[in-house]
Order: C-alpha cells, then sequence, then structure tokens
C-alpha cells in the first residue's frame, strides 16, 4: 500500500506531488505495464453496484437459512474488521481468475513440484544485498536508506513470496563496463556477469555460452517498464522488488504466465533469477524439484530476429544449469519468476 501522508519517505522520492498526481501516477503504472486502457469510472460503479447486490442478497439467505441468536449476532459485529478482510481475499481471487484472459489457456497443466526443502525462503533483506554487494563491488548508500526509510512503509503484495535484492544494471555497467552505452548490451553483460559469478560460486554449466548477445537476448518490454519504475522510485545500486520464485506459475509455459500476470506484475529475466540463485544458493539443489523460467527475457535461438525463447535455469546431474526454453512449452517441473510493483 502506497501511503500519502506528509511523513511518507516516498514523498522525498517523488517530489513535491499531492495525493492527486499520485493517483495518476498509479494508474499510469498500470496503463504502462498492461498497454491497455483502465476500466472507466462507469463500469467500476458498475461492478461495485453488482458486488453489492451480491454481498446483500447473501447475508439475507444466510439469515434465512440459518437460526442466528443474538450472542452470534453480537460475535459477528465484534469480528467485523475479520469478515471484511476475508471478503476482500474472496473478491481479489476471484475477480484475478475472472479477469485472466484465455490466451494460450491451453499451455497450463497440473503440477505438483515445489521448490526443494533446503530452500526454507526467502532471506534477510540484509542479508542478500551485502552478497550482492560484495560480489558486484557494488555501493549500499540509496539502498541501505532505503531498506530503513522507505521499506517498513510498503506491504508486500499479493503473490509475492518476499523482498528479494537484485543489482541495477546501471550499477553494474558503471562499475565493470562504463565504455557501453547500448542498454541492450549493457543488459547482455551484466547477465553474463552474473552468470560468471554463479560459474565461480557452484558447480555450473551454461547451455547458451557465447550467444549472450543483443541479437539474441533481450528484455520483455513489460519488464523494461516496471524495472524503470522501480529504478525511479528506489535510485540505489541495489533494488529491492518483491517477487515469488516460480510457484506462482508452475505448469504454465512462459506466455502463458505473462497473460496471467496481475495488473502489478512482470516477469523476471536472468540477471534478476540469476541473483536470486547467487543468494539463495540452495533453490537449485536436485533435478525433482521446481526449475525457474525467467519470463522478464526474450531469446532468439537463431540470432535472426525471432524471439520465441525464453532463459530458465534448472539443476541437472549435480549442478545449476543455464539454458533456454520456448516459450510455448509447458511443463510441470517449470514455473516462471516475477516481480511485483508495490502499489
Amino acid at each position: 500500500m502506497l501511503l500519502l501522508s506528509s511523513h511518507n519517505p516516498w514523498h522525498n522520492c517523488f517530489g513535491n506531488v499531492n495525493r492527486v498526481e499520485l493517483l495518476q501516477w498509479r494508474a499510469n503504472i498500470m496503463t504502462m505495464l498492461t498497454q491497455q486502457e483502465n476500466a472507466t469510472e462507469g463500469q467500476q460503479e458498475q461492478i461495485t453496484r453488482v458486488a453489492v447486490d451480491a454481498v446483500r442478497k447473501a447475508v439475507a439467505e444466510y439469515f434465512t437459512k440459518r437460526t442466528l441468536t443474538k450472542d452470534g449476532a453480537q460475535a459477528l459485529h465484534a469480528n467485523g474488521n475479520n469478515i471484511v478482510a476475508g471478503l476482500r481475499d474472496k473478491v481479489f481471487a476471484m475477480y484475478d481468475e475472472i479477469t485472466v484472459t484465455d490466451k494460450f489457456a491451453d499451455e497450463e497443466i497440473s503440477s505438483s513440484y515445489v521448490y526443494p526443502k533446503e530452500y526454507r525462503g526467502v532471506k534477510p533483506i540484509g542479508a542478500q544485498v551485502d552478497i550482492l554487494a560484495q560480489a558486484f563491488g557494488l555501493s549500499l548508500g540509496y539502498t541501505s536508506n532505503w531498506i530503513e526509510k522507505v521499506l517498513p512503509t510498503l506491504t508486500l503484495p499479493e503473490g509475492a513470496e518476499g523482498w528479494f535484492a537484485i543489482p541495477s544494471v546501471e550499477a553494474i555497467a558503471k562499475r565493470h563496463f562504463p565504455e557501453v552505452t547500448d542498454p541492450v548490451d549493457r543488459y547482455c553483460r551484466a547477465v553474463e556477469l552474473i552468470l560468471e559469478k554463479l560459474g565461480k560460486s557452484r558447480s555450473f554449466y551454461n547451455y547458451r555460452e557465447g550467444e549472450i548477445t543483443p541479437r539474441q537476448l533481450r528484455q520483455h518490454a513489460r519488464t523494461i517498464h516496471a524495472l524503470d519504475i522501480i529504478v525511479e522510485q528506489q535510485k540505489g545500486d541495489i533494488l529491492i522488488v518483491p517477487a515469488q520464485f516460480g510457484m506462482g506459475h508452475r505448469g504454465r509455459s512462459v506466455r502463458r504466465a505473462r497473460e496471467c500476470f496481475k495488473a502489478n506484475e512482470f516477469g523476471l529475466g536472468a540477471l534478476a533469477v540469476g541473483s536470486m540463485v547467487l543468494t539463495h544458493p540452495e533453490r537449485f539443489v536436485r533435478w525433482e524439484q521446481l526449475h525457474t523460467d525467467c519470463a522478464g527475457d526474450e531469446f532468439a535461438p537463431g540470432a535472426v530476429g525471432e524471439f520465441w525463447g525464453a532463459p530458465i535455469f534448472s539443476f541437472s546431474d549435480g549442478k545449476l544449469e543455464f539454458g533456454t526454453d520456448d516459450v510455448s512449452y509447458a511443463c510441470g517441473y517449470c514455473g516462471s519468476a516475477s516481480g511485483f510493483l508495490p502499489l
């Protein structure tokens, strides 16, 4: 939740803006990510009326089919906040399910694959930041200040498993290859660097060695938009992003996962996922686990301009592996990693 009080640290990040400007900014985010028009006020009012009418009818039906005592009525009244929270969760889940398109719906299968038992969840953000700062020689100044003053004011978005640390492409470029100015080339070099770091930290095999070039690897447009927003908000060498490691889209092809993204959700690419793997090595320890597609990137296997692939991190034969697969391929042992914009 984006707090709008004058004491909110976000106020300093955006400058001297008022509530109307902030609300418009949030609306612009959604438009940029979805590339679609927002629902009109009339549509929203109509949906609200339908929801209110449905709740009234449900409550009325409850009274006719249940015997409600005075003590029971008092208990319901006393637990009003819990009832509201429960209804909110149900509405969010139902609306998210209904509004997902059926595009590529046949590229989704049932999956029982999970994270390995050795992976016990997201590490404290301070520990992640320290690992990346040391690995890439990055500054902690802005990042530490953001973690201390802004992060406590934010609510973890629905669907995110926790807050992950991801290095800024600009910061990596400035530190390791300042002569490179092309954004696509800088991203490719940053990906090569994270793969190099992974290779030095554990047994690792890169099936795309020599192919991480601007002709073959690029970021998805939705991901570029989202990360530009986060960079503008945080300005540090290391970005703090709410994300999930693949469970949220297991069994879906990459392009089906993209269709199922929530309004504030975007795919994570090889740099982001590789950084998450570097800070959480126990996430990949065996073949019988959920592997991770990088839905934030696009890959052209033949370097001929047809970007129909996406990177993937997996584990096989005792080692971490990096490769690519067709974005239309759905399998039970893979799921796309994604990040979220905190709103």
